[in-house]
């Protein structure tokens, strides 16, 4: 195995020099869940632990509180509080689904991302407990697809179904480590355009892929429940140094999410659904073109000249200076402006596609399913 990126070995040494000065200082772990998904033969876990001021003693009383939790990462508002904090890197975990309970460790970032086979749930939305110690247990949402559900939706975040104007350097970091998140703007008519075909495919799986850090999942998760978005599992990235460089390659992060998609349930076609701000046109046609037995359509929101500007620093999109080639895929591509155009695009192209009834009878029940 090759040695690891300097940069991954500096951050990882600072991680755990931090990690052991907190717990000298009575510091102990929070677990933040987040929502995972999985089939009839499997489930994913998500979820991060983070070094916190010993919530269990805090919840208990000792010295009349004087111990005070951190305040826990999915409450806060602001972006940069969720920067600041501290990974628990390799803690132990236990996942407890009914009588089965399933040991695994933290990695590097404090991420949980743990496959159990084997759980015996049925389609649809279920809960399960994450546990560590000095830490609270969590339950996480996760959403079970069943093997007759054949229709899904693959969404971005950024540019998307929320208006960012990522990644301009200036923009992103006032947004995202400044701006109150209640002030951030949804784009108009996703909302209505993912609920739409909710309403029309019981069932149907929504997963929201970006190249977001995995700090910033509460305040997404709070953003898309707020505004109406169907629930779904998020798949984020982390933004620092890996293995192999000093940054994480966002292009990449998609390419290997989606071929695991498509990996892990062979049965589902996606509508993917992204902007041409930035790679989705080209990442998106890629896919297709690899799998085409995975894509069932194609959809883009084509953004304004200013939103084109402070995306990349042109008037124009980067598909219209090097167009996809999506004359050599089999899945239609659709593009307009906002949500509204886009459902009354898509919905022709999917109206035939055979829905799980019993699974959507659970879906529509989910409200309160985001996990946060």
């Amino acid at each position: 195995m090759a040695r690891p990126h300097l940069a991954a070995l500096m951050e990882d040494a600072w991680n755990r020099r931090k990690s052991d000065t907190l717990r000298e200082r009575g510091w102990g772990t929070k677990i933040v869940p987040h929502t995972g998904y999985g089939s009839v033969g499997f489930v994913r876990v998500l979820a991060r632990v983070l070094m916190s001021r010993d919530p269990m003693r805090a919840v208990s009383g000792d010295a009349a509180g004087s111990v005070q939790s951190l305040r826990s990462a999915e409450e806060e508002t602001r972006g940069w509080r969720a920067f600041v904090t501290s990974p628990a890197i390799d803690v132990p975990v236990t996942i407890r689904i009914g009588e089965r309970e399933i040991d695994g460790r933290t990695d590097r970032s404090g991420l949980v991302d743990i496959v159990v086979h084997g759980h015996g749930l049925g389609p649809g939305w279920h809960q399960v407990e994450i546990s560590s110690p000095l830490a609270r247990p969590r339950t996480a949402s996760v959403l079970i697809i069943g093997t007759r559900q054949t229709f899904g939706l693959v969404s971005d975040i950024d540019d998307t179904v929320l208006s960012t104007s990522l990644p301009r350097p200036v923009i992103a970091a006032w947004n995202t480590f400044v701006k109150a998140e209640g002030t951030r703007s949804p784009v108009p008519g996703m909302a209505t355009f993912y609920r739409e075909l909710m309403n029309s495919h019981p069932g149907m799986p929504v997963i929201y892929l970006s190249t977001g850090a995995w700090n910033t999942a509460p305040s997404l998760t709070r953003f898309l429940r707020r505004n109406g978005y169907p629930p779904g599992p998020m798949l984020l990235t982390d933004w620092g140094p890996t293995h192999t460089g000093w940054f994480r390659s966002g292009q990449d992060h998609k390419r290997s999410a989606l071929a695991r998609l498509a990996r892990e349930l062979p049965h589902v076609k996606w509508l993917l659904v992204g902007d041409d701000g930035q790679n989705d046109p080209k990442l998106y046609t890629e896919f297709a073109a690899r799998r085409p037995d995975s894509v069932r359509a194609i959809a883009i929101r084509q953004l304004s000249v200013g939103e084109q500007v402070l995306s990349h620093g042109i008037p124009v999109a980067n598909d219209d200076l090097a167009p996809a080639p999506t004359q050599d895929i089999a899945a239609p591509v659709v593009r307009a402006h906002d949500g509204y155009a886009l459902a009354s695009l898509v919905a022709p192209i999917v109206d035939g596609d055979v829905a799980d009834p019993e699974a959507g009878a659970k879906a529509l029940e989910a409200s309160d399913m985001w996990g946060v």
